[in-house]
């Protein structure tokens, strides 16, 4: 594959028609627009941030299986709950557990916003599955990775997933 980006360069690639008026932006008749900046990557410099990236996604990936778990049990304890007194232990317990899941999600969403500020887009944290935007040619593409995985060996077009990875040498645009 041939990428024509410098490493963690940002751009402007487009504008976001009927944006909602809280996001950052300016409105053109009835609608909102939105300017989007994008970083892109070079396999090298995805590997580079990856070094970095992989104990944050790795922190992620545990703080999304430990949610999970207090959401579990929160539905458990919502169905013994039924009609119990607020001094009930397992009332005591769900309140704990509320604040419990409130407080891993606040970190969920403060390794989000540092991974997204860097420019990579986290797709799945049941996995640790990220993307880093890249050029391949003239066609905007994702260099995809997945927690576990040495590197950065895989593509897919933006409207593509996990399912439609390919090697990054295999480029339909250089066939």
């Amino acid at each position: 594959m041939r990428v024509n980006s410098t490493p963690g360069t940002a751009i402007a690639v487009g504008t976001i028609r009927g944006a909602t008026r809280r996001a950052a932006g300016r409105r053109v008749g009835a609608r909102w627009s939105v300017r989007v900046k994008l970083t892109l990557f070079t396999p090298d410099a995805a590997n580079q941030a990856i070094k970095e990236l992989e104990p944050q996604i790795r922190r992620l990936v545990g703080l999304r299986r430990e949610y999970a778990r207090v959401e579990s049990r929160q539905g458990v304890l919502a169905v013994a709950l039924a009609g119990a007194s607020d001094t009930n232990p397992d009332a005591v317990e769900a309140r704990d557990l509320e604040r419990r899941r409130e407080s891993i999600a606040l970190h969920i969403r403060r390794g989000l916003e540092a991974v997204h500020a860097l420019g990579v887009v986290v797709k799945d944290l049941d996995v640790g599955l990220v993307d880093f935007y890249s050029l391949m040619g003239d066609r905007l593409v994702f260099l995809c990775w997945k927690l576990g995985e040495r590197e950065v060996a895989h593509w897919h077009p933006l409207a593509g997933g996990f399912s439609t990875r390919q090697p990054l040498d295999r480029s339909p645009l250089e066939e």
